[in-house]
């Protein structure tokens, strides 16, 4: 078209206005309506990817808005896509843009949105080059000043704004990440002021502000944040919990009898007098909140029932269940074959002393069903949960507080039937002279009557909360939301949309920065809900740094990692090329499949756009963004020798599966099992408040007489449950606009070959989730329903783009790690 020619292009466009979520959002709604009657709202502008001449292909839009006065500047909205029919000299034309935009004076330049087309930098349409370049740029940002809203800056910051040094000393945490004593992943930069006490703190919002910034495009949907706020609303024990511990009197603190705990369930707590109702109401600022405290006598916070005791109440007790939640519960990732006996420390025994275990034979002999323990161990029959070495370092300054734990080792042995039985529960604590001293260890064996029989349970119970802390603290935060979000803001920062790898990736980190914002502000925070409700309290995320110092990339992988367990052997004869020496562990058992499929479909996708290694070495877009994960996102780890180079297609492969992986189907595992499983708190304590009792004390008298009221008494306390069941609650639901591995925005790429290895992607899952409902129904399976009768769906995908399995549903794998 020349100059005097013009031509309209009909075309469609799908956007998210403004509703009510805050009095901001009130405002920007309303002016959104008086923008649409005036039809004075956006303007766009075609630009060729061939020719500056608009009768050419179009590859990308540009957006402004155009503002009527300054209180405009609440204006915004997101949009979904824009679809352009019969543009001349290409035919349909359309964006996925799903992002928000704001007035065009917010921004120093036009938005630019490319259409559903990948290019590699070196295929890319010469007249798009620098709009490619120039938008990465813009979303590095010039790494200065406070961020707002509108910002679309993705930078890296340590984890320096967990403390509030301001405060005082007992609200100071170490700053994470930068140094060789507190390795850590890093995190999305805010910008926010340093504090007065420590410069290399950041300072905090308000407790209960959860305006945070990350870029907005990365913010929960408008369903989610909703869910999450309403939700949120019922753990109104964060905000109570001072109030309730210093009003309430000390019996309603403990719980008197598991059947006590049962009545969060059936009816919820009923507080003990009306004078305590009225104190506490009158505490408490927020009148929604107010009405869930009844004067009348009615019981609150009643929580729904918990998958583990919905079919037998006591089921969780016995021994068969306790071991088989090591395969197959909330935290079925830390098992490991035992291939020595005794059990040996890697700690070093020059600051530690001996750490060994003292198990010995005559302590395991007689339950491993005659085998003798060298015949056990080459035939590969025993196993160990070892939380020892992770813990010891930190057990004298953490029962410096109210807390009184051990470190714990539990032996099991693999019977002929599949099931683990528990062999014995080592307990350790540093020496009283001192730690280079090494460990003081008892070791407790089964029993199941009298006084003995409680003291079995007592120590599961010790066993389990420590397993129950390293799940939430490594296995689920470190493991998955931490070490993920520097892939977001380096994917973001180095790989333009256009980029087929962005592409592939960009679903897989959904809210992710989002809820890793939200946990900083109000969950792993000093005195924030994780701090209250495990163990290791104010040491918690400093424990995770020292963890993280053992962290590998490539040992994410679940072959890997199986291998590095001693829980599978490579066998080229077996499905995957492994061999499970537990051939019933359902979480490595669906695991493998899921993987297989994730693997296969980055294979063909990755294959297609990479044919050759050269291509791979040449892409300087994916060069520089492996190299700033490496050198920024996890810039403690960058001189590592098990980095991938990243000069293969195959290594390129192998990075991409470790992401979704982790992203998707690990994360799964760890957190959506956490209501079913741990929402009866006696089941999977997270705190421990006093020693084994010792026999000729209160303590041993009151384990004889009453022992469900001494176990009550010994692991979390009432005000700790209500807090760490209303946080899971919360963190194991399935939001409405959930999106599940195997799901895409519809039109997510202009290559019909890619949608349909994606489809076929789509329909193995299909297969797996099949498989994994026959395997359910099969009673030679022990592990996979046990004597809880619970399934293990925790890695059964639901793939049809109509499925939405909302709330505690215990299934169901999403595609990010987005709660």
């Amino acid at each position: 078209m020349g100059e005097t020619e013009s031509k309209k292009v009909k075309g469609t466009e799908s956007r998210k206005k403004n509703y009510v979520l805050c009095c901001k959002n009130i405002i920007a709604s309303f002016i959104d309506r008086i923008y649409e009657l005036l039809g004075k709202r956006v303007s766009m502008q075609l630009i060729s990817s061939v020719h500056p001449d608009p009768g050419h292909s179009f590859s990308l839009i540009t957006i402004s808005i155009s503002c009527l006065s300054n209180i405009s500047g609440l204006c915004h909205f997101y949009l979904k896509t824009v679809t352009l029919e019969d543009v001349p000299g290409h035919g349909r034309v359309h964006f996925v843009c799903n992002s928000w935009v704001y007035p065009a004076h917010r921004y120093r330049y036009n938005r630019v949105f490319f259409s559903n087309k990948s290019y590699l930098p070196c295929q890319t349409p010469e007249l798009l080059h620098k709009y490619r370049e120039k938008e990465l740029e813009n979303l590095r940002g010039d790494e200065s000043g406070e961020l707002k809203e509108w910002d679309r800056v993705y930078d890296y910051a340590y984890y320096n704004d967990l403390g509030s040094p301001d405060k005082g000393k007992d609200h100071a945490r170490p700053v994470l990440g930068g140094t060789e004593e507190y390795p850590y992943p890093r995190r999305g930069r805010t910008g926010r002021k340093p504090t007065k006490e420590d410069p290399r703190s950041e300072s905090r919002l308000p407790l209960l502000s959860l305006d945070i910034y990350v870029p907005r495009d990365e913010q929960f949907g408008l369903l989610k944040f909703s869910d999450f706020l309403a939700y949120a609303l019922k753990s109104l024990v964060q905000i109570l919990l001072s109030k309730l511990t210093s009003l309430c009197d000390k019996n309603f603190n403990e719980f008197d009898s598991f059947q006590d705990v049962l009545k969060l369930y059936e009816g919820g707590i009923k507080l003990p007098n009306e004078e305590t109702t009225s104190k506490i109401r009158e505490h408490i600022p927020c009148e929604l909140l107010r009405e869930l405290i009844r004067n009348d006598g009615e019981r609150f916070l009643k929580f729904p029932v918990p998958d583990v005791i919905k079919g037998d109440k006591s089921a969780w007790r016995t021994d068969e269940e306790f071991g088989r939640e090591m395969l197959a519960g909330v935290n079925p990732v830390v098992i490991r074959r035992l291939e020595e006996f005794p059990p040996t420390s890697n700690l070093d025994p020059g600051e530690y002393g001996n750490q060994n275990s003292a198990i010995t034979k005559e302590h395991i002999e007689k339950n491993l069903n005659g085998l003798p323990v060298d015949e056990a161990i080459r035939n590969n029959r025993l196993f160990i949960l070892d939380h020892h070495d992770t813990l010891m370092p930190y057990l004298k300054r953490i029962n410096s507080t109210t807390t009184k734990t051990y470190a714990t080792r539990t032996l099991l042995l693999l019977q002929d039937n599949g099931t683990l039985k528990p062999l014995a529960i080592e307990l350790s604590l540093p020496h009283p002279q001192g730690e280079r001293h090494g460990a003081i260890s008892k070791v407790f064996i089964p029993a199941e009557e009298g006084v003995e029989g409680s003291v079995w349970q007592l120590a599961k119970a010790y066993a389990a909360v420590n397993d129950s802390s390293y799940h939430q603290l490594i296995s689920h935060w470190l493991n998955t939301h931490a070490t993920i979000e520097p892939f977001v803001i380096a994917t973001n920062r180095r790989l333009s949309v256009l980029h087929p790898v962005h592409k592939l990736l960009h679903p897989h980190f959904r809210d992710t920065m989002h809820i890793n914002a939200l946990a900083r502000q109000i969950l792993i925070n000093a005195g924030g809900v994780l701090e209250r409700t495990v163990f290791p309290a104010k040491y918690a995320m400093e424990l995770s740094s020292f963890v993280y110092k053992n962290w590998v990339f490539t040992e994410q992988a679940l072959p890997k990692d199986l291998l590095k367990r001693g829980i599978a052997v490579e066998d080229s004869s077996c499905r995957h090329d492994l061999r499970l020496l537990i051939e019933d562990y359902p979480y490595a058992v669906d695991g493998l499949e899921i993987w297989s499929a994730i693997e296969e479909w980055v294979n063909e996708y990755c294959s297609f756009y990479y044919p050759t290694d050269e291509m791979v070495q040449n892409d300087p877009e994916l060069q520089s963004w492996w190299m700033e994960i490496r050198n920024k996102g996890h810039g403690d780890k960058k001189d590592e020798p098990w980095w991938p180079e990243m000069k293969t297609r195959t290594e390129l492969i192998q990075v991409c599966t470790i992401i979704i992986w982790v992203a998707s189907a690990l994360h799964a595992a760890v957190n959506f099992g956490q209501y079913p499983y741990a929402g009866y708190l006696p089941n999977r304590p997270t705190v421990s408040r006093r020693f084994m009792p010792e026999p000729g004390t209160p303590e041993y008298a009151e384990l004889e007489s009453n022992p469900e009221l001494a176990y009550l008494k010994t692991i979390t306390a009432q005000c700790q449950t209500l807090l760490g069941v209303s946080l899971i609650e919360i963190l194991s639901r399935h939001s409405t606009d959930e999106i599940y591995l195997g799901q895409r925005d519809p039109e997510w790429t202009s290559d019909a070959e890619q949608e349909a290895a994606f489809k076929r992607f789509g329909n193995k899952l299909e297969e797996i989730g099949n498989r994994i409902k026959k395997m359910n129904n099969d009673h030679r399976w022990r592990n996979r329903v046990g004597p809880v009768k619970v399934p293990y769906t925790l890695l059964y995908p639901i793939t049809s783009n109509y499925s939405r399995e909302v709330g505690l549903t215990g299934k169901g794998i999403p595609n990010s790690v987005s709660i």
